[in-house]
């Protein structure tokens, strides 16, 4: 198997890896974004050309407000500080997600992260922000309806590929390789619809605890898969 073109990644873990060293949640996020800094770079070494990380959900909005407050504090430390170097790095920044109800200094700071490197064609960085894959996909749907309710689209020519078209990730190709850390084993509302066909891996790992190590194990793990999407191997077609 070819290495995946596309890696996403749902951090998970960071609260726990705080814990078990008796430290508030705070220095786990602060760790957490460390591990993105380096995972950045590990993923482009690696050769794939994207990356998707799960930021921050729209379920997380019902964490404490002390959290929120840190982890909006990180998010934009970290576009403040790192900004510069990624677009030197040739990596063009995007955001999925619902961008209506978002402050305008964060909208601000993405949008204008998004405007600075978007030429740049080395690598993207997709940042899952305010994003939940149901609300992507009821998003989507309303578009299309109420394109079918002005007369611009019959209802009965709605494809697959006309609803891909209409999600947040319309122009980023679906995910080869889907990997969570901290050992919890389920998608949490991440790329439903894009992750049909994506390789799954599991890892027992915090997510401040992510380097290069873990990923070459993922990638190791990926490259073993028999990916058919759905099909049968030219060899079993054969028996």
């Amino acid at each position: 198997m070819t290495s995946p073109a596309h890696i996403a990644i749902i951090m998970d873990g960071n609260g726990r890896w705080a814990q078990s060293r008796g430290l508030p949640r705070s220095a786990g996020h602060r760790a957490g974004v460390e591990a993105l800094r380096q995972a950045v770079q590990n993923v482009g070494d690696s050769g794939a050309r994207w990356l998707t990380i799960y930021a921050f959900s729209s379920e997380n909005w019902s964490r404490p407000a002390s959290e929120i407050n840190d982890l909006m504090g990180l998010l934009k430390l970290f576009i403040r500080r790192d900004l510069a170097q990624l677009h030197r790095n040739g990596v063009r920044v995007r955001m999925i997600g619902n961008r209506d109800t978002l402050a305008p200094d964060i909208l601000e700071l993405i949008t204008d992260a998004e405007a600075l490197t978007r030429v740049n064609t080395a690598m993207n960085l997709v940042i899952a922000f305010n994003y939940g894959a149901r609300d992507e996909i009821v998003r989507a749907a309303r578009h299309l309806s109420q394109m079918a309710a002005d007369g611009h689209l019959d209802p009965h020519s709605i494809t697959p590929e006309m609803l891909s078209g209409a999600l947040d990730t319309a122009d980023i190709p679906d995910p080869d390789l889907i990997i969570r850390t901290s050992g919890e084993q389920r998608l949490s509302n991440f790329l439903l619809w894009q992750a049909a066909y994506s390789e799954f891996v599991f890892l027992p790992c915090f997510w401040p605890d992510f380097d290069r190590s873990q990923l070459d194990h993922a990638l190791a793990i990926y490259a073993d898969r028999d990916r058919r999407f759905g099909a049968v191997a030219a060899r079993e077609a054969l028996s």
